[in-house]
């Protein structure tokens, strides 16, 4: 998942300030080209600086690197004055440029304002790291109170009549004004971003939108507060009989959890990286029943986090908001700048997977349940046994057991080898350089990233669970590569959630962990590579964000990596051939539960915001609609809706969660292509990839450039095939 970090000025909304806020979501962020301004004809604000003095946020960043966030002379209560200089600071910016009384120019417009908004994009990017890494009370005091008073601010600066008019002067005579095809096709998103949310809205209807728009952030940060509430909660064991069934590595971790909480025992955080290895292990049905439990009840118990009556708030202003903004529905405001475009396309792709993910469901619940018979276990499975009982069938089927494997994934190692990938690739290195630059706190470790013996980036790896952090797991920059500005130098993030070792033990993590990991190095490389001309034309589709990512993670199985890095922590023996073909062979299982647990998820999201009338009890909908989807009664969403941070912490993903599987469909179609070519390190491939789709960021349609690169559409038929399901052929 790929969050923003830099307020962008010329098309700033209300969904993309939220994400700049840290608040949940994932999205592009940019970088650029250099271009040449005349100087004379450019709206400037440069001379005319707000800068509230003492306050270390809004300063500029030194240090090396061309500078970087000084962690250390940073503290929570300097977060509002800085919000106020940050805000003063883009007012200026923009007066400058709207003030103008010259005829609109490129130079003097589009410009200036891809210039603007520098400091407010330093104090966003801390206070990301606050709201997402390091959250704590006063932080989501100041969350609650100035989300929605940021979000009032950039929406009358965005509905301001003058930049519009500005914009459309510009578009109108976008032809005549000798603009090469990067500037005319910003010129183009930027006035039909600015018509799409509300520019030429006039009078009580641009008021309306204004007080949408903030109560809106308002109720985003309730929500993302109360789900993070939740989730700092932890069950406490107190009894050896508790830990029946979990490996040692896991108990060693739960144990430090329970330290950290200054209690006796083996402590279970509420979160996924904590959950699924318990109901994996635990012998302890009771148990399982009482983790699983707790985790997909989070915001729904009926007490002060419960966050129904916020979800069903938000749902009734976001119609409101569609409807004032011309749209039928959500779903259709939220996917008019999508590579889908419509809920129908994103509809028609779920359904196609949706019934074979179903089945083989069926199947898989069949094996398990046949196993627990033979056992005598005297149980019918129940989502909480899922887990447990698919690694018995695992083993009974491929005679791998997930157990067996992770002692050969070690946290420290899948690290080296995503980097190692990473060079071999696309040239990129990364060389550990923690304790050069300050961090925000002690988990982190620094990497220089260089290509060719140049310096273009820096990169922040916070891997381990704590208290304050969100769950999940994300990927940021603190600023992007900016030609205008002369910023070449990326800074960049990777954040996780896995359960850090005990004391003296190395971090064991999953292959699903280590799938995630390189996951999110993939936003990473992404955003070390995109180079545009222009930091606007950066920022991709929402169904095409994913996609870097998910291509990224195929290299973790492949036979390089695993004979490398996939090696035993004790003994530092390799992980053996025959455990190799095993992993290969299990490729496909389990993959219905993988599928139903996403596209449920997905679906209800669509199907929640793609209607006219607003939901207005969340829990009884999401139920009605499996009901008519026929989920199957031993799975859950992956993200039920009290919890779907996607949805309601900000606008980033809703109507949006399909972009996954559109996303995959992409990289499945990708994969193949590196197969023809006669295997994973294809120069040929990857460099094609790297040059047409990660380096161009959003300079050309998305849909054209992944034709350019393959040569047509991508194929379904890769997708289905990836999964085990039938293509029909």
């Amino acid at each position: 998942m790929r969050l923003p970090s830099k307020h962008k000025s010329a098309t700033t909304t209300v969904s993309t300030l939220a994400m700049a806020l840290g608040l949940a979501g994932c999205a592009t962020t940019g970088t650029e080209e250099a271009a040449s301004v005349d100087q004379t004809q450019t709206a400037s604000a440069s001379t005319e600086t707000v800068q509230p003095i003492g306050n270390a946020l809004t300063a500029q960043w030194t240090g090396p690197f061309d500078g970087v966030p000084q962690w250390d002379k940073y503290n929570v209560e300097q977060l509002p004055a800085a919000f106020q200089a940050g805000m003063d600071q883009v007012k200026l910016e923009y007066e400058a440029v709207l003030s103008n009384p010259a005829t609109p120019t490129f130079e003097n417009t589009v410009i200036p304002l891809e210039k603007s908004g520098e400091m407010i994009g330093r104090v966003f990017s801390v206070y990301g790291v606050y709201a997402s890494n390091l959250s704590n009370p006063e932080v989501r005091a100041v969350q609650s109170e100035w989300s929605p008073k940021i979000s009032a601010f950039f929406s009358e600066l965005n509905l301001d009549p003058r930049l519009v008019q500005r914009y459309k002067y510009l578009y109108e005579n976008r032809d005549a004004m000798g603009l090469d095809s990067k500037q005319k096709r910003l010129v183009e998103r930027a006035y039909d971003s600015l018509k799409r949310n509300g520019a030429l809205l006039e009078g009580e209807k641009k008021e309306q939108l204004i007080a949408l728009n903030t109560e809106l952030a308002g109720l985003y940060s309730d929500f993302s507060n109360k789900v993070l509430a939740d989730e700092e909660t932890y069950i406490l064991l107190d009894s050896e009989d508790d830990l029946a069934g979990l490996p040692d590595s896991f108990i060693a971790s739960i144990k430090k959890a329970a330290e950290e909480e200054g209690k006796e025992g083996w402590a279970l955080k509420n979160t996924r990286s904590v959950m699924q290895p318990f109901t994996e292990n635990s012998t302890r049905r009771d148990l399982r029943e009482k983790v699983w439990r707790a985790y997909v009840n989070r915001g729904d118990n009926g007490d002060a986090n419960d966050t129904n009556a916020t979800i069903a708030k938000i749902l009734k202003l976001r119609q409101q908001r569609a409807e004032l903004l011309g749209f039928e529905t959500h779903a259709n405001y939220r996917m008019a700048d999508t590579m889908a475009k419509t809920p129908e396309r994103a509809m028609d792709l779920m359904m196609r997977v949706w019934p074979a993910a179903v089945a083989r469901v069926k199947e898989e619940v069949a094996d398990m349940q046949a196993i627990a018979d033979a056992e005598s276990a005297g149980i019918t499975v129940e989502p909480w046994d899922y887990r447990f009982y698919a690694e018995k069938v695992r083993k009974a089927k491929y005679d791998l057991d997930a157990a067996e494997i992770k002692p050969y994934f070690q946290l420290d190692k899948m690290v080296t080898a995503m980097f190692d990938s990473a060079n071999r690739l696309y040239g990129l290195t990364f060389t550990e350089n923690t304790g050069a630059v300050p961090v925000f706190h002690p988990d982190v470790r620094t990497f220089e990233v260089t290509r060719d013996g140049k310096t273009i980036g820096l990169f922040y790896l916070d891997n381990f669970a704590r208290a304050g952090k969100r769950s999940g797991a994300w990927a940021t920059t603190y600023r992007s590569r900016d030609r205008l500005l002369g910023d070449d130098i990326v800074l960049g993030s990777n954040n996780n959630n896995f359960v850090q070792g005990g004391a003296g033990e190395p971090t064991l993590i999953s292959v699903d962990d280590a799938s995630t990991l390189f996951h999110e190095f993939g936003h990473a490389l992404d955003y070390f590579i995109t180079d545009v001309a222009y930091s606007s034309l950066a920022g991709t589709p929402r169904d095409f964000v994913e996609y870097p990512s998910q291509v990224n993670e195929n290299w973790l199985m492949t036979p390089y990596v695993l004979q490398k890095y996939a090696v035993h922590h004790e003994t530092g023996e390799p992980i053996p051939q025959a455990l190799i073909d095993k992993i290969e062979k299990s490729a496909t299982f389990n993959e219905g539960f993988a599928t139903v647990e996403y596209l449920a998820s997905a679906l209800v999201d669509m199907k929640l915001h793609n209607r006219t009338t607003p939901v207005s009890d969340p829990d009884a909908f999401e139920r009605e609609t499996l009901a008519d989807l026929g989920m199957p009664d031993e799975i859950v969403m992956r993200h039920r809706l009290p919890q779907f941070n996607h949805l309601f912490s900000s606008d980033a993903y809703s109507a949006g969660y399909y972009s996954y599987l559109w996303s995959e469909t992409m990289d499945a179609d990708t994969w193949s292509a590196f197969e023809e070519a006669g295997g994973p390190w294809d120069k040929n491939i990857a460099h094609g990839f790297r040059d047409i789709l990660l380096k161009t960021g959003n300079e050309t349609d998305r849909a054209e450039a992944y034709r350019a690169f393959r040569g047509r559409d991508p194929d379904v038929k890769a997708l289905l095939k990836r999964r085990g399901f039938p293509t029909g052929e």
